[in-house]
């Protein structure tokens, strides 16, 4: 059968009349036009590979759906589960094959949409269903999202914990397509694979304030690799508070605070002395602790010290902390006489405890230490430029710009 530009213009009326939810008198009047007849059913003129009756089909193997005969063709496949997840696939150029290019999800109901047309350009529906088994061998892939539900700062990244590794790009691929992050307003970000149980995901900038974040996973029921199957995931919810950003100028030995981009308040702060230069960069707030015992020992410093700080703000995982130092007052706004913690007045460290969120932003700047960790110490996340933050991606790494043809939304027809 040949297909005439004749028939490819009677497909694209077909979209635009189930796009558009009117009547088929909107590609054409002609009582004796295709479209203008009711579907036919099209069981005699498909065929598929799914099971018969109560069975239940081996999520292992793809799913396919051919046209029998010459006499017409396959136009349309449209296959989802009961979570509404589609099941991405491939139609042949000359309409007589589909199947499946993605993985079935295990124990799950499926939906198949089939279109056809017959040789002379009449519509065929046909709608099948079935279910899928569990796999014969599997183990659970689980995701455990981070931080907890609640309100962060600007700087907050989200965090994906696997239960288990994960190091075949194919692999990561199919899990980072079903970790799904919604914002409003709409914010463009991407996942960044930390390791092969870690990933991270963050804005191209800081989180826009006020913005609403959703996370959940698409992952269960869905074969990773052999007997790697997803496993079950928490929904998360988080939302997002004022911009405030700390930027500690280690050079001039002042801390200045700004809210939204206004300046709320400038402290005289000292840094970390010779040998224990406070690391430069963008920092993250882990959390707050009104009193934290500090001792040499935790640090291997070689001069001792035991002390009690309070109005402690925690940046790093190692132990970073900006704090009440009041013994260092005389130095604060002159000299770096600290072991790599920031150390105000008491005063000035309440404010600043009172001030600022998980999430806010603290960085610092020309401090003779080491540049911040991206990783490992805490969220050095932002020290990451957004190009090589999308390398890190198993879907986004190497591409210009937006998300691969894949994973790119696109219409299609109500069958």
């Amino acid at each position: 059968m040949s297909h005439s530009p004749r028939i490819r213009t009677v497909l694209s009326c077909a979209l635009l009349v189930s796009a558009l939810g009117v009547g088929t008198t909107a590609c054409g009047s002609s009582d004796g036009h295709p479209l203008s007849a009711k579907p036919y059913d099209a069981a005699g003129q498909i065929a598929f590979n799914g099971p018969v009756g109560t069975q239940k089909a081996d999520p292992d193997k793809p799913l396919e759906v051919t046209a029998r005969g010459e006499d017409g063709r396959i136009t349309d496949v449209t296959a989802t589960d009961a979570q509404g997840r589609y099941l991405a696939g491939e139609l042949a150029a000359d309409g007589a094959r589909w199947h499946s290019t993605a993985p079935l999800a295990a124990g799950a109901r499926y939906t198949v949409r089939v279109s056809a047309e017959d040789e002379d350009g009449s519509p065929g529906r046909k709608v099948l269903t079935f279910d899928t088994g569990a796999p014969t061998k599997k183990k659970r892939l689980d995701v455990t999202f981070g931080p907890d539900s609640g309100k962060y700062g600007v700087g907050q990244p989200v965090t994906a914990k696997l239960s288990a590794k994960v190091k075949d790009k194919q692999a990561r691929a199919i899990v980072e397509r079903a970790l799904k992050v919604d914002t409003q307003p709409a914010t463009q970000g991407a996942w960044h694979w930390v390791d092969s149980e870690t990933l991270h995901y963050r804005p191209k900038e800081y989180w826009p304030t006020g913005a609403s974040i959703s996370v959940r996973s698409n992952l269960e029921g869905i074969k990773v690799r052999d007997r790697l199957w997803g496993g079950s995931a928490k929904p998360l919810k988080l939302t997002i508070g004022d911009r405030i950003e700390a930027v500690t100028d280690a050079g001039s030995h002042y801390m200045t605070v700004y809210r939204n981009g206004e300046e709320i308040n400038s402290m005289p702060v000292t840094t970390g002395k010779p040998g224990y230069s406070t690391r430069n960069g963008v920092k993250v707030v882990l959390g707050k602790e009104y009193s934290v015992r500090m001792t040499s020992a935790s640090i291997g410093a070689s001069d001792f010290y035991d002390k009690m700080v309070y109005y402690a703000t925690r940046v790093t995982d190692s132990g970073e902390y900006v704090h009440a130092a009041p013994w260092s007052v005389g130095s604060q706004g002159y000299a770096n006489t600290s072991h790599g913690c920031t150390g105000m007045s008491t005063s000035d460290a309440a404010w600043f405890y009172e001030t600022v969120r998980q999430g806010d932003i603290v960085k610092v700047i020309n401090s003779a230490g080491a540049d911040m960790d991206p990783f490992g110490n805490g969220f050095g996340d932002w020290n990451v430029g957004w190009k090589n933050w999308r390398d890190g991606s198993a879907l986004l790494g190497g591409v210009k710009k937006g998300p691969t043809a894949l994973d790119a939304a696109r219409l299609r027809p109500q069958v």
